[in-house]
């Protein structure tokens, strides 16, 4: 290939780090290239969730591409509209209108003749020398295996999957799970059902997250005066920083996180009983730590019942409980989380028809969360352990799409056309990463979450800070490839 041959690349999703590696690569002067979208809009996971309550609980400047501030946030947290808005608006301001292809689904990948093959839902198949897969992780819904389910005579959704046309108004209702989804779910419903059961298996740690509303005031200086935009960032940035350490066994800073939760509880919630119930027996991190400002108040309510037990199983009116109670209700939600690494989401075929989905079943695992050997030209937007926990998921989405961005430009500026990550470097990166997973609350043995596969694996989260995060990023170079 010649050094100066333009490059066909493929991004396949348009949330946040989609856009991102689209802004990159036009920042890099490289723009030939399409981001697939299948929803009829940007957003990613704004864009297909919708459930009530449901918002960010990083802060909102601080949840913002660090090149495109948002002066015009309604509050220190914001709900899923304005998140997907400011998303939509990003595609315009960073030029990449002209890039996308919406109500585009993808079903199939595949490698061959140093080029990737795409097919469509509809449509026939294009070719691309580069794909980039920004897919995200919190998409497909997970939904327990529970038997009778499809005996319910009501109408049941899962939490992503939120059905509108329903309205719960005097209805009993209930709720399955008690962690991300629930904790926004819960507080809405409460103000509208009859009767609300919210089963809980294990208890989460949640902090307040005293949700502050801007002035107009304060919105036109924030247009007016960037810098105090800049320096509200830079505070929340410090914040969340201390997250890193929080999560690290043996760090005071995870016992003060503990006593911050324990003491929240005791504030808020008024039975002493329900209060132990609600105290995690884990470690702060272990589970994804949340924030609320109504989820415990809402425990308090009359109409709002919660349940120390898990679902055994559905049955006509209702469902029993792990631990032998039958509660009927009109309709039941499912707040259980998402499948998190789901690589079967698009079928991709490497060298020699090596599936990707067979190859992350066991043990999810890729060079510095970009690049996994035998899927040559395949860059992961954010890939296995490719998310820093202490800083937010756009300042992630930006380090690796500076990272991909600049292996593809240094494989334009080679000649070559086909870039295979080294099998033995990555095999020696995730070994190291397997011998720091047991420093983090997270990565312990006893530790069982989303955040572990069920043979205890820990793909999900990078272990260790963002400043070592982002250097082995700058460090990746075509030396780290086969080159071909």
């Amino acid at each position: 290939m010649s050094s100066n041959k333009k490059m066909n690349i493929a991004i396949i999703g348009a949330g946040p780090s989609g856009i991102a590696v689209g802004r990159e690569l036009l920042h890099k002067g490289i723009t030939s290239f399409t981001i697939f979208e299948k929803e009829p809009a940007a957003g990613g996971t704004w864009q297909i969730h919708s459930y009530p309550g449901l918002a960010c609980d990083v802060w909102a400047h601080s949840y913002t591409f660090s090149y495109l501030p948002n002066p015009n946030w309604s509050a220190s947290f914001v709900p899923q509209n304005e998140i997907k808005e400011y998303l939509q608006d990003c595609v315009g301001k960073l030029g990449l209108t002209p890039h996308m292809r919406y109500n585009t689904r993808i079903t199939r990948a595949i490698f061959g003749d140093k080029h990737w093959q795409l097919e469509f839902e509809n449509g026939e198949p294009q070719q691309f020398d580069i794909v980039i897969n920004a897919m995200g992780n919190q998409h497909t819904a997970a939904y327990p295996n529970l038997n009778g389910m499809e005996t319910f005579q009501g109408p049941s959704w899962h939490s992503t999957e939120w059905n509108h046309d329903v309205d719960l108004t005097d209805k009993k209702v209930i709720v399955v799970g008690s962690a991300a989804a629930a904790v926004q779910v819960v507080p809405e419903l409460a103000k509208v059902v009859d009767q609300l059961f919210v089963l809980q298996r294990t208890a989460n740690w949640i902090m307040p997250r005293r949700r502050k509303i801007y002035s107009n005031r304060q919105r036109r200086l924030f247009n007016k005066f960037p810098i105090l935009m800049k320096a509200l960032r830079a505070g929340q940035g410090l914040l969340m920083s201390g997250i890193e350490k929080g999560v690290e066994l043996g760090h005071k800073r995870m016992d003060m996180f503990e006593n911050m939760g324990k003491k929240y509880i005791k504030d808020v919630i008024e039975d002493e009983a329900l209060q132990q119930v609600l105290t995690p027996k884990t470690r702060f991190g272990c589970k994804r730590a949340l924030v609320s400002d109504d989820f415990y108040q809402a425990l308090n309510k009359d109409n709002v019942t919660l349940i120390a037990a898990g679902a055994a199983e559905i049955v006509e009116t209702g469902l029993i409980t792990s631990d032998g109670q039958k509660l009927e209700a009109d309709v039941i939600i499912y707040c259980t989380g998402y499948k998190l690494m789901d690589f079967d989401r698009i079928e991709v075929l490497g060298v020699a028809g090596k599936n990707l989905a067979d190859t992350m079943a066991h043990s999810p695992e890729a060079f510095k969360g970009i690049a996994t050997p035998q899927f040559p030209n395949y860059f992961f937007a954010i890939g296995p352990n490719g998310l820093a926990l202490s800083v937010s998921y756009f300042i992630t989405a930006e380090t690796n799409a500076e990272c991909i961005v600049r292996v593809v430009k240094e494989l334009q500026a080679s000649g070559k056309a086909v870039v295979d990550v080294k099998q033995q470097l990555c095999d020696e990166y995730n070994q190291w990463m397997m011998g720091e997973f047991s420093q983090f609350s997270w990565g312990e043995a006893s530790c069982t979450s989303y955040y572990s596969t069920t043979d205890g694996h820990h793909p999900f989260i990078y272990p260790g800070g963002f400043k070592r995060f982002k250097q082995e990023r700058k460090d990746v170079s075509l030396q780290d490839f086969e080159l071909s």
